[in-house]
């Protein structure tokens, strides 16, 4: 588990001995997760930091009708989740998280987060360390999302979340499946992929599977 420990931000710059003694003071476990298991609901307090080790999972919001508006992706080794609302004093949280596949999950005492322990121990001071900088990279995140979120048509929206995710070879890996993309940009499914044809029979992307490459830079920066 250290191995897949090493590629959390988390951990940034720890050795493994250093992990090992942060698992071990802070008394963290890994706990499993069947697919579509809950692993917090909405007003749960937040008590623990999420570390997914394995698997995958997506945090979610419902709307009044019942519609399933998914947040965000987590799905890869060592990512954070959860850790907003544990900073916010005796506030519950707005949103939940299931397992999207079988999952493993290592679950940290907010406690443990919060100041250093009377040895003042190097690694402890680091974790708070790397935990502040997770929290900004957060806050970013979250205005990107803004950014598209506020786009007036459809196909803005596309091409802002295909800009901010393209590689340098212009493509986009897309780590969400079509339903949880049409989730995630809040319109249904078929009118997603209706637009994404369009957009390749315009010649703007072509697109194979899970990916995306955008043909026509000039016209997707028009759209914005």
């Amino acid at each position: 588990m250290i191995a897949e420990l090493r590629k959390s931000p988390l951990f940034n710059h720890m050795t493994d001995e250093d992990i090992r003694n942060c698992l071990k003071c802070s008394q963290s476990k890994v706990i499993s997760y069947e697919k579509d298991e809950v692993i917090f609901l909405q007003q749960d307090k937040p008590k623990k930091l999420f570390i997914l080790i394995e698997g995958s999972v997506v945090v979610c919001s419902d709307s009044i009708s019942g519609k399933r508006n998914i947040i965000t992706t987590i799905s890869k080794t060592g990512e954070v989740f959860g850790e907003v609302f544990l900073f916010l004093d005796e506030r519950g949280y707005e949103n939940y998280a299931i397992a999207a596949d079988r999952a493993e999950v290592l679950e940290m005492p907010k406690e443990f987060l919060y100041h250093n322990c009377s040895n003042n121990c190097g690694y402890h001071t680091l974790l708070i360390s790397n935990m502040l900088s997770i929290l900004a990279q957060k806050a970013y995140h979250l205005n990107q999302k803004l950014q598209i979120m506020s786009s007036s048509t459809l196909r803005q929206k596309i091409s802002k979340l295909l800009l901010q995710n393209v590689d340098k070879g212009g493509n986009v890996i897309l780590k969400m499946k079509r339903e949880e993309l049409a989730d995630f940009l809040n319109v249904a499914r078929p009118s997603l992929s209706r637009e994404l044809m369009k957009m390749q029979e315009d010649g703007l992307v072509k697109i194979e599977r899970n990916k995306i490459k955008i043909i026509d830079f000039d016209e997707i920066q028009n759209n914005l």
